[in-house]
């Protein structure tokens, strides 16, 4: 039997039986003799990268063929999110299926402050996997925690044991940049790039992996995240004349929250004139695509036969300005450009398609879980997406609708005030997530065409998406769109109610669902009592 056939048939009779209760025995008995052991997995995220900026997410210009050409082989997910627009709550969000509300991680500097019960790293070595990792953190676990690990690699430098020395000339000069935008070819040779080396370090990876386990890879890219710099051929690729415009430049600042404007207030004092580079900051990125499609797929293409037996997953953490609003990189709000990104599957049993569900990273962990045959853990609020790789059409609910945070919480700070921040006011070097553009909180949800955000002092925003791309027309208050937001303001509330944590776990035992699908309709059965999914 085809393989797809395979997951599809595995995917019907779980439905099936988590009628009746049984969506456990239906996981643990159900035999797929093509696959006598778990797939290999092969976790793929790529730093800051928009989810637009590819031909196959609707960019004119070719800058990722190969990481196309996976997604056309299996499945993409373009209305995929983000759970926050920031690396570490996202990655937090992504080894433990949890929103930022219930795992606690909410700005970058706390990541051993995640809270979960157990996480991806426990689910696969419970399942017998040899666990790898190479590349950037940014997350609550560390080397001693995988069988082995090559990093840590951040945005300016790779670790300093084994660098040689144009290497490390290579870091300097990264660090040198200060997270600008470079106007000349990097005058290093590819072989220094980090995406190079970390390539290089997956492919040994695979090389000394046990041969008798499933193997599980996590190869972590920096970039394109800033600093902004590509070698030719890269450099030249994508010429200044023939990047996309933009939907929206500085003049349209004005129309956004105050703290899109003290961003660029702050970003002018430092760098004057900065977005005048507007055109080159998006060459170069699209350059630095290239690049990182050119050594994933290197990396893809060691796998050798074990490609028979491996699922690829395909994601960033979250998206990049690239000069929208005359902003770059991150920070203020939760416009498209920053929360949306590409999500993709690819190996044994995944259909070869595009869906249209709204879906969020914390699907992730679900999904592998289903995936590896392994137990959802408790706490996790993502919903397994492996009966829509096998092809299923999900009940009416479940997947129209989809959820994000911003903020690490308090009072937010008004774009007039000047708090003292982790790095000096003075002087060109800063950071775009910081106390005030991260303070408060903030709610998105998205509902078909439609967008709502709203913050705690009560201030709502509203988008047409269709259209106004740019969300620059606030129709929150327009009484043509009452009923929208009305029903929008419903949807956020019942997210809300949602995400609240079902941890600690008591004498108490909380009703699960198959999947974890629990806006399933009653023609779906929703709710079984027992174990979780597997």
């Amino acid at each position: 039997m085809p393989r797809d056939r395979v997951g599809l048939q595995r995917c019907k009779l779980l439905l099936e039986l988590a009628a009746t209760g049984s969506a456990h025995d239906a996981e643990t008995t159900l035999s797929v003799p093509e696959r006598s052991t778990p797939p290999n997995i092969l976790l793929i995220m790529t730093d800051q990268q928009r989810a637009d900026f590819t031909a196959a997410g609707g960019l004119g210009l070719d800058t990722m063929p190969f990481v196309d050409s996976l997604a056309a082989r299996g499945t993409a997910f373009p209305g995929a999110y983000t759970s926050y627009p920031a690396c570490v709550p996202a990655r937090t969000s992504l080894l433990t299926g949890r929103f930022p509300t219930a795992h606690r991680v909410r700005q970058n500097s706390v990541p051993t402050a995640a809270t979960f019960a157990e996480d991806m790293l426990d689910v696969v070595r419970k399942a017998g996997y040899s666990t790898h990792f190479v590349g950037k953190p940014h997350m609550h676990r560390g080397p001693d925690d995988f069988d082995s690990f090559r990093g840590p690699f951040m945005h300016t430098h790779g670790p300093e044991d084994g660098r040689s020395e144009e290497e490390s000339a290579f870091d300097a000069w990264l660090r040198e940049l200060d997270h600008g935008v470079h106007p000349e070819p990097t005058p290093f040779p590819l072989e220094c790039q980090l995406p190079y080396r970390i390539a290089s370090g997956a492919v040994e990876a695979l090389d000394e992996a046990d041969p008798d386990r499933p193997v599980f890879l996590w190869a972590s890219f920096p970039e394109p995240h800033n600093p902004y710099q590509v070698p030719e051929p890269y450099f030249s690729l994508f010429g200044e004349d023939e990047v996309p415009d933009r939907l929206a430049g500085p003049e349209a600042i004005e129309r956004k929250s105050g703290k899109y404007r003290w961003l660029r207030e702050l970003t002018e004092q430092k760098r004057p004139g900065y977005d005048a580079g507007w055109r080159r900051y998006r060459a170069n990125y699209l350059g630095m695509l290239r690049l990182l499609d050119d050594q994933i797929r290197r990396l893809v293409e060691h796998l050798g036969p074990r490609a028979e037996n491996t699922v690829i997953v395909f994601l960033a953490d979250h998206g990049d300005y690239v000069g929208e609003y005359g902003l770059q990189r991150k920070g203020a709000g939760m416009p498209e450009c920053l929360v949306r990104i590409p999500l993709q599957f690819t190996g044994p049993g995944i259909a070869a398609q595009r869906r249209s569900e709204l879906v969020s990273m914390v699907d992730v962990l679900p999904t592998l879980c289903a995936l590896a045959g392994a137990p959802v853990p408790e706490g996790v609020q993502g919903r397994s997406l492996a009966p829509l790789l096998a092809g299923e059409d999900p009940p009416p609910g479940e997947f129209d609708s989809v959820y994000a945070e911003l903020g690490y919480g308090g009072v937010p700070y008004g774009d007039d005030e000047r708090p003292p921040l982790h790095f000096p006011y003075e002087g060109a070097t800063f950071d775009e997530l910081n106390s005030v553009t991260q303070s408060g909180g903030q709610r998105m949800v998205r509902l078909g065409r439609h967008k709502l955000l709203m913050d705690g002092e009560g201030r709502g925003e509203l988008y047409d998406l269709d259209a106004d791309p740019a969300e620059l027309d606030n129709r929150f208050e327009d009484p043509e769109f009452a009923e929208v937001r009305d029903a929008l303001l419903v949807r956020l509330v019942r997210w809300t109610v949602r995400v609240a944590d079902d941890l600690p776990t008591g004498a108490y035992r909380a009703k699960t669902a198959p999947h974890n699908w629990r806006w399933a309709t009653p023609a779906h059965p929703s709710t079984t009592t027992g174990s979780r999914e597997h």
